[in-house]
């Protein structure tokens, strides 16, 4: 499964790191790698909710894009 983080500046400085098709993944620090990290681990966080759940489906290992 590939998901993409969109990575973009605010003007005041943020970093904002997002996945569009991941509802809720949207994340803001003051340091670029901490928001992609931040991103990636709610994803995941989400995902992992998701197999509890029986929602899954096949269980594909998670890639990363970097946009």
């Amino acid at each position: 499964m590939d998901f993409n983080i969109e990575l973009d500046r605010e003007v005041n400085g943020r970093w904002i790191a997002e996945i569009h098709s991941i509802p809720g993944v949207l994340v803001y620090d003051r340091d670029p790698d901490d928001a992609i990290a931040n991103a990636r681990a709610l994803a995941l966080h989400i995902r992992a909710g998701r197999i509890e759940r029986g929602r899954s489906g096949v269980l594909n290992p998670l890639h990363v894009t970097i946009h």
